[in-house]
């Protein structure tokens, strides 16, 4: 009885067709059409690389997105026994499995993958994984390619012709509803954005107008140029910190895994922030446990948050107050807390303190900010497995609690990438 043969090994006898490949046609049918209804990018990759789990029948399935910027593949997806670990890892594609894929734009079957040259070993090292073999398969749209899925270890047997098929089904529809969340979602965000910039605007037009008067005193003129330079600097810092979570939120901001010393950033972000404080009279009363060792994580965006963090305790907390910050080792995690003993929040604006473009109403003589600062903060915090949260009361002050898991430099859930191929950039 003849086999049929497909590349790198698939093969199958034509008298053994599995029973119920029918009932499995019918299933990819099902998820497509729940595939197709999601509209948040996060949620889709996590479901696109389940379906394939269940269609394939194998242990575990990952999804890769290619950042044509440094030719890498980026893990942005994968299911439970390998979600720990490979978040943002990168991929290169002429030493790899899923690269070759790529490159060659055509499926790929590796029954032994030691017994293959183009295994990337670290992914097993980072997950603590056994890969055995890797059925994968490229993501194409009509004009051009923008990932991988591998389904790894076939649960009985050996993946099967079948299996090739219904993961190049599926890969076929998830490429096109990749793009279209990621651009849905970059549309609802520009929405959003387009909407908060008509009040610096709206106040920039009305000063620009004023200034023409002839009449003007001289007072007034200044005080208008003030309000100026004030919304213009508004301005400025929304667009940014826009681009920014803009960045974080529809899949184009890389992370890097690096040791940190908790402790020894938090210092070196306390001297950045010297001279702002020393301004104001403020003291800080500092308590870091020295015994907490170097955690794997992204080090700029850990100071970007921490910054964000201590320079709002610094604005909220009157002249002569103080700020207290503590870094402490619990069970399964770490916690930093930051409090100040300054104005507080008041109660109905707690729920809404990270939410995107939100600003706790003003009292006379507050800068206004652009209201993204935390919402970033939480976004990248969530990025590396932890929890941001505070708790406050009017005119007593303000604790912002930072968990992150102990083990997070193995759970670091990274969106890719700048260069993003679904975006433009």
């Amino acid at each position: 009885m003849s086999d049929i043969k497909t590349h790198d090994g698939i093969s199958e006898a034509n008298a053994d067709v599995n029973p119920n490949i029918v009932d499995r046609y019918a299933r990819l049918l099902e998820l497509s059409t729940d595939l197709a209804a999601i509209l948040d990018i996060d949620i889709l990759l996590h479901e696109i690389v389940e379906a394939a789990r269940e269609l394939t029948e194998c242990e575990a399935a990952s999804l890769l997105i290619y950042d044509p910027e440094d030719n890498h593949l980026y893990f942005q997806a994968a299911t439970d026994l390998l979600a720990e670990g490979l978040g943002g890892t990168a991929v290169p594609t002429d030493n790899s499995i899923a690269g070759w894929i790529f490159i060659h734009n055509e499926p790929l079957l590796v029954d032994d993958v030691l017994q293959d040259p183009r295994f990337f070993r670290e992914v097993d090292v980072l997950t603590r994984f056994q890969t055995q073999s890797i059925l994968g398969v490229p993501m194409r749209t009509k004009d051009k390619t923008i990932g991988v899925i591998e389904s790894i270890n076939k649960e009985h047997g050996k993946f099967s012709q079948e299996d090739q098929k219904l993961l190049e089904t599926l890969a076929a529809q998830s490429a096109i509803y990749i793009e279209n969340t990621a651009l849905f979602q970059q549309n609802d965000i520009v929405a959003e954005m387009v909407h908060e910039l008509r009040t610096p605007l709206t106040a920039l037009t009305a000063v620009a107008n004023l200034l023409q008067r002839q009449d003007l005193p001289e007072q007034q003129r200044l005080s208008l140029a003030q309000t100026l330079h004030v919304e213009v600097n508004r301005l400025n810092g929304m667009t940014t910190d826009f681009l920014e979570l803009s960045r974080l939120e529809t899949g184009r901001s890389r992370f890097y895994r690096e040791p940190v010393h908790l402790g020894g950033l938090i210092e070196e972000c306390l001297q950045i922030i010297k001279a702002q404080a020393e301004e104001e009279a403020i003291l800080f009363d500092v308590h870091l446990d020295r015994s907490i060792p170097p955690v794997q994580g992204d080090r700029n965006r850990l100071k970007q948050v921490l910054l964000n963090l201590l320079t709002n305790a610094i604005k909220y907390t009157n002249p002569g107050g103080k700020i207290t910050i503590r870094l402490k080792q619990k069970t399964k995690s770490i916690l930093l807390t930051i409090e100040d003993n300054g104005r507080g929040i008041p109660e109905e604006s707690l729920p809404f303190i990270f939410d995107k473009f939100y600003r706790v109403p003003q009292r006379e003589g507050d800068a206004p900010g652009t209201g993204l600062g935390l919402a970033i903060a939480k976004r990248i915090v969530e990025s590396h497995g932890g929890t941001i949260s505070v708790e406050s009361q009017v005119d007593q002050g303000s604790t912002f609690f930072l968990r992150l898991p102990s083990d997070f430099g193995h759970r670091l859930e990274t969106k890719p990438l700048k260069g993003h191929p679904l975006l433009p950039n």
